[in-house]
């Protein structure tokens, strides 16, 4: 399955008005005003200047801190190790992190071919490829993007309308009741297209000519428009569709207008001979019989096709994956070349899929999908994963990105899920911002991990009867409302009820609530609340975490309580006040 039920605090959405009539999108216009580097709680309104070129550098070069990424290149090396299983989780990695223009991080560990067969064997280490920085990569269906891109491209020149059906432009698909399917439909993945062609194109049919008109001749099994369901066929389809609007294959298509304007000088489809001793191995495959997978496709039915294919087929670098990250986050331009308008970049960040809350979609990018995104993700945070093990996390409102790119299925696909390390890779970027304390000086911040519970504690509060009013500043990023904050109050220290909150500020909750939860707000709230009842009472807060999944964390910061004007308690002055279990005092 590969993606997760989510809820996210709301947040204030833009109307797009160029090539569009439908989605909502938080991407304004280009911003040259500055930048707020190093911070995770200013979130950037607009692209990042368009003469932005990335330069590598040091997290400290960039306002970060430097400790979470350390801490995630400890796990991302611990997974290159067998476990409890006896193998680990994936053969190698290459890492890449970069903030407002600075490549804070690049990371290898492991290796790139490692095993003598499908059962694990290690080859001699004389015989072993370690990782590099320069690793090439099947990049799976982060090769979709490229084929999205291609698309776009075709938007922006008049000759694509995302709103017409797929049959204005490619009359053979109009079979088996898909004449209403638009283009959008298929970039948004609401075509009704179940998840992969059946049979499978290389088992089933004999040759090319006969693979691609069963792509086209593919029925559906939902109504368009109606379902959200991640299908191959939707992109496949797509590359068909550019293939005959240029007159050129795909391939072609994306070096030209693509790859070749970037420099991605590493990116292609079928990487020739002469990088071979670069490209990371992938399967050991008996069915079919293609024994070790390196330099071809991974995906069979891309291979089945000749390596080219709008699903899958793309080969890339983390370096050459940051020059496209950098080009979306600048509009879609770098180093004077420019591929795609802003407002079509924007286009590709837009929420389509309002109707299927979980699965947030661009036109070709994912959105908002905390599963791989973690802490970095946001309504506007884009991306992508690939089955081979790579992924691509771009997050417009710091102006960041994250690249992890492993090969997950080498020796075998069956050694497990990477979505924890996923998830870790990008998290650790936004860890490393600073969420400056509201107050200016220091906070009490609580980053506890799955399956975890944290309190803040006041000392015990007399009172003279009267209604103790709780103000405090809050900042919250969590997954949502399964790791919620909240604050309690009791009159002995064992039974605790929640106290009813009003919160303000950027995607607070409209309305009184019992939790403050989500992320992608980006803000500090300023938080209300009243307590009645007792003569002695003990506020805490707590911050619970569900099983999987977390945000940055949660912060609290400027508590006061009163009681008909008389201060009691004064959380800036009485620090001491407060025991702390799974919180810290932090000034960042």
């Amino acid at each position: 399955m590969r993606a997760r039920k989510f809820l996210t605090a709301t947040v204030a959405l833009v109307a797009v008005t160029t090539l569009t009539t439908s989605g909502a999108s938080a991407i304004a216009t280009e911003n040259h005003g500055g930048t707020t580097a190093g911070r995770f709680d200013r979130p950037q309104q607009g692209f990042a200047p368009a003469w932005t070129s990335l330069r590598d550098g040091k997290p400290s070069d960039a306002g970060l801190d430097a400790t979470p990424i350390k801490a995630a290149e400890k796990f991302i090396e611990s997974w290159t190790k067998p476990d409890a299983t006896g193998h680990p989780r994936f053969s190698g990695a290459v890492g890449l992190l970069a903030h407002d223009g600075v490549v804070v991080d690049k990371y290898t560990a492991g290796a790139a071919l490692r095993y003598a067969d499908a059962s694990g064997t290690e080859l001699p280490p004389a015989q072993q490829v370690p990782m590099r920085n320069d690793t090439i990569f099947d990049m799976a269906s982060i090769s979709k993007l490229f084929t999205s891109i291609a698309v776009m491209q075709l938007v922006e020149q008049g000759r694509v309308d995302v709103a017409a059906p797929v049959v204005r432009y490619l009359p053979d698909f109009g079979v088996n009741g898909k004449e209403s399917v638009t283009v959008e439909q298929l970039l948004t993945h609401t075509s009704g297209f179940d998840a992969d062609p059946v049979p499978s194109l290389w088992a089933g049919y004999p040759d090319i000519p006969s693979r691609r008109k069963a792509v086209l001749d593919s029925k559906l099994i939902h109504a368009p428009g109606s379902t959200y369901l991640y299908s191959d066929i939707n992109l496949l389809t797509l590359g068909f569709l550019v293939e005959k609007l240029t007159g050129q294959p795909l391939d072609k298509v994306v070096h030209d207008r693509l790859t070749a304007p970037l420099g991605m000088t590493d990116t292609g489809y079928n990487p020739p001979a002469s990088k071979l001793d670069r490209v990371a191995a992938t399967e050991f495959e008996t069915n079919p019989a293609r024994g070790l997978v390196r330099g071809q496709v991974h995906d069979e039915n891309a291979w089945s096709l000749g390596g080219v294919a709008g699903h899958a087929g793309v080969f890339s670098t983390a370096g050459d994956m940051a020059t496209l990250a950098q080009a979306i986050l600048n509009g879609g331009t770098y180093r004077g070349h420019r591929v795609l308008r802003p407002e079509t970049v924007r286009l590709m960040l837009t929420n389509y899929n309002q109707k299927f809350p979980d699965d947030a979609h661009g036109l070709g990018f994912e959105l908002d999908q905390p599963w791989y995104m973690g802490a970095l993700a946001s309504p506007v945070t884009a991306g992508h994963t690939g089955f081979t093990g790579t992924t691509l996390v771009i997050d417009p409102e710091s102006r960041s990105f994250a690249i992890l790119l492993t090969n997950r299925v080498h020796p075998t696909r069956s050694w497990g899920s990477i979505n924890l390390a996923r998830e870790t890779w990008a998290s650790s970027l936004a860890k490393a911002m600073a969420v400056r304390p509201a107050d200016g000086r220091d906070a009490w911040f609580s980053g506890i991990g799955d399956a975890s519970s944290a309190t803040l504690t006041t000392r015990p509060l007399t009172t003279r009867g009267g209604a103790l009013k709780v103000s405090f500043d809050a900042f919250v990023d969590t997954e949502g409302p399964t790791d919620p904050l909240v604050l309690e109050s009791s009159a002995d220290g064992v039974t605790w009820t929640p106290v009813p909150l009003r919160a303000n500020g950027p995607g607070a909750p409209a309305d009184t609530v019992t939790s403050l939860s989500g992320h992608g707000h980006r803000a500090w709230w300023r938080v209300s609340a009243e307590v009645t009842g007792a003569t002695q009472t003990t506020l805490r807060w707590r911050y619970g975490t569900d099983a999987r999944y977390t945000g940055r964390g949660v912060s609290v910061d400027s508590v006061k309580v009163t009681e008909r004007g008389r201060v009691l308690l004064d959380g800036e002055r009485q620090v001491s006040a407060f025991s702390a279990s799974g919180w810290q005092l932090s000034s960042r």
